[in-house]
């Protein structure tokens, strides 16, 4: 098996909730959309997937586990400006916000979640890891 991820898929309690907030709220342009699954280009060649829990148990043959995952999803930024800005649109759309801290390892992040409670990381990260994920556009703005 080749190393690479495709999809990340997220069973949601209501998608076109997830919906309001991601497309609507964050400007995120789906790649598909149903009733209940909403598709979400986040990086070449992978999809964030949102599928209601009724499709997603349909799908999988077993209904996902209560509460919510222990996982975190991350998006990195090229400033500690960039930072605290999408942590504040996090914030107007209602979402949870833990600020932004300097942290041990050398980078600055903080944490929001969205409306099914899925946390997201969002970090500068410092070095060659920060500059591995960055889209080649925003390494050259720094």
């Amino acid at each position: 098996m080749e190393q690479r991820l495709s999809f990340i898929t997220l069973a949601v309690a209501d998608v076109a909730r997830s919906r309001a907030f991601y497309v609507d709220g964050l400007r995120w342009r789906p790649i598909f959309e149903a009733d209940d699954v909403l598709m979400l280009p986040v990086a070449d060649r992978l999809i964030l997937s949102l599928w209601s829990i009724t499709g997603f148990t349909a799908e999988i043959g077993e209904a996902p586990a209560p509460g919510i995952a222990p996982i975190t999803l991350a998006h990195n930024v090229a400033t500690e400006a960039d930072v605290d800005g999408v942590l504040a649109e996090a914030e107007r759309l209602g979402a949870f916000v833990a600020p932004a801290v300097r942290r041990d390892w050398g980078g600055y992040s903080g944490y929001f979640a969205d409306p099914d409670g899925f946390r997201w990381e969002v970090a500068l990260n410092p070095g060659e890891t920060g500059e591995f994920v960055l889209p080649p556009r925003r390494r050259s703005e720094d």
